[in-house]
């Protein structure tokens, strides 16, 4: 049994930030995603964390304004969000993979508005 939490949305201005938690419960995972999916656009990958050789890897659209970090002995990965743009509004969610399955979350809304 895995469950995938995702925290830390809401809404906020543009220039402002936040920071999103991931925890995956009842099993290490070797793998933890974050994606975003805004209405109207493609789900869209963001960041992720090989547990297993401990390397991380975030998009090139949002790496200057987005970076993540992970703690190995909680199995999360949070993702810092900063200088948040309109664009940014969407629903965040964290994908755990476990051998061959992946879990979700239900998601986290983030909504970007003045």
């Amino acid at each position: 049994q895995v469950t995938v939490v995702e925290s830390g949305g809401g809404m906020v201005q543009p220039g402002d930030s936040l920071r999103l938690s991931c925890a995956a419960h009842g099993r290490a995972s070797t793998t933890l995603y974050w994606y975003r999916h805004a209405p109207g656009k493609e789900r869209e990958f963001l960041a992720v964390w090989v547990r297993s050789n401990g390397t991380t890897r975030h998009t090139g659209s949002v790496e200057v304004r987005f970076t993540i970090s992970t703690d190995n002995a909680k199995n999360t990965v949070d993702l810092q969000m900063n200088s948040l743009k309109p664009e940014d509004s969407a629903m965040y969610y964290c994908s755990a993979r476990i051998l061959e399955a992946s879990y979700w979350g239900q998601g986290t809304q983030v909504t970007v508005s003045s």
